[in-house]
């Protein structure tokens, strides 16, 4: 059964909070943990609409070899709940920092494994098998790493600004953007297209390595919360030593927030992978812009991020979070038919318009997203049941979000179904919000 969430906390830290110094450092550490876990993610997403599919999924169409290669970006999505949960219940129990670590090490390896990884034509049905399982690892960790960097932040953060310490890890979407969309322009400038498409692309995926230099510093120079602390020390006391599950604790009490907060979110995940890989495969090989000037755009959107991220979540840690919340999703509902609107029209001008006025409605949801999820369930259980959360709407809304944006236009011929689907989703998560908002005033 579904009981009532936990009431939103003030966005208070505990009493023995750390002098700022500490605070600044671990809030970095966790943005800078959060923006090369993103960044790493987005690059495979990037290569999954310029080359992969031609590299490790030949084909006679090249919608068929998108398709694969956009299926495969799916299934790093279907893998983040199973890091949500492995990382939700050991960071409930053994702490934030661990998982923290333990994810940035895993998503490290498997990027820098993608830039190694032969290709189709060279080791045959086992290169894009090795995709996959490399893919699956990504998933797992970002699902892991998510839920570990946000905690860090957010528990951390001083009275009145758990929204704007939260943001400051939501950063690490646009900043991975904004670092994947750079190193691949780089690349594809400085080699032509035969040399690109040869390994020019997989200079990006080596970043990977550095990954695991920010790992170690969280290990040995960042701290446990403090938040954490207290409530595994309540909890020492009151269960004396008896097993503790706080995924069966979500399961049982709380599965019904988790799945609310999973509606509330999707549109934001959907309508973000359709704007950064979507967008860049129907503009390239249907409208033919040029690769370069589409990255260069979405660069620029992102940017824009960077500003309106911190300002709806600070806004949030005055006038609420759920109000600034739902602004967003309204958004985007309004929004869906004009951006394909702007974006048919084959003008690179018209194509920024429409993606930076919905990046604006996506930041604006975005932005105090770390801190609403976090004040849904207490400490003890916060890691498993933000995550698991996040991570619904990561399946159920981004990892399918390009896949269905190329399958919708080769089934109907218009991007207004995929404008349809973006509504779609929009409805659910005004309804999802709007029951969170009456939950929490039936509290109050």
């Amino acid at each position: 059964m579904d009981t009532a969430p936990p009431s939103p906390r003030s966005g208070t830290a505990p009493a023995d909070t750390p002098a700022a110094p500490n605070r600044r450092r671990v809030a970095t550490a966790a943005a800078l943990a959060s923006a090369v876990e993103w960044y790493d993610y987005f690059v495979f997403g990037i290569a999954a609409a310029l080359v992969l599919g031609d590299l490790y999924f030949p084909s006679g169409s090249s919608s068929a070899g998108v398709l694969a290669a956009f299926a495969t970006f799916a299934v790093g999505f279907l893998a983040r709940p199973v890091g949500g949960i492995i990382a939700g219940q050991l960071g409930d129990k053994r702490g934030r920092k661990p998982m923290l670590v333990l994810a940035l090490t895993l998503m490290g390896t498997a990027t820098a494994g993608i830039g190694l990884l032969p290709t189709y034509e060279t080791i045959g049905i086992a290169a894009p098998v090795l995709l996959v399982l490399l893919r699956i690892v990504q998933g797992i960790a970002v699902g892991a790493q998510w839920g570990g960097a946000m905690l860090m932040a957010t528990e951390y953060a001083p009275e009145g600004k758990r929204g704007l310490y939260g943001s400051l890890v939501q950063l690490g979407v646009p900043i991975g953007v904004v670092s994947a969309n750079t190193v691949f322009l780089v690349a594809g400038a400085v080699t032509s297209d035969s040399t690109f498409a040869a390994w020019g692309w997989r200079v990006p995926f080596f970043v990977g390595f550095l990954v695991l230099g920010l790992a170690w510093y969280i290990h040995t120079q960042v701290e446990e919360t403090p938040e954490f602390r207290e409530a595994e020390k309540a909890l020492a006391e009151k269960e004396k030593g008896e097993a503790r599950s706080p995924l069966r604790t979500i399961l049982r009490e709380h599965l019904g927030t988790v799945f609310l907060a999973g509606g509330s979110f999707a549109v934001n995940t959907a309508t973000f992978y359709i704007i950064i890989t979507g967008v860049l495969d129907y503009a390239t090989r249907e409208l033919d812009m040029k690769r370069s000037a589409v990255l260069a755009v979405s660069l620029c959107v992102s940017l824009t991020q960077l500003v309106l991220i911190p300002a709806a979540a600070a806004l949030s840690d005055r006038i609420g979070r759920l109000r600034i919340y739902a602004a967003g999703a309204v958004g985007l509902l309004v929004w869906a038919v004009p951006m394909f609107l702007l974006i048919d029209t084959g003008s690179l001008l018209w194509l920024g318009v429409g993606t930076f006025v919905t990046s604006c409605f996506l930041s604006i949801m975005y932005g105090p997203q770390a801190a609403l999820f976090a004040e849904l369930f207490t400490a003890e259980m916060r890691y498993t049941g933000a995550s698991l959360g996040y991570q619904i709407a990561a399946v159920f809304g981004g990892g399918l979000a390009p896949f269905m944006m190329v399958l919708l236009l080769e089934a109907t011929g218009t991007s207004m179904a995929v404008s349809a689907y973006i509504i779609g989703l929009a409805v659910i998560a005004l309804v999802s919000i709007r029951i969170l908002a009456s939950r929490a005033a039936a509290r109050q």
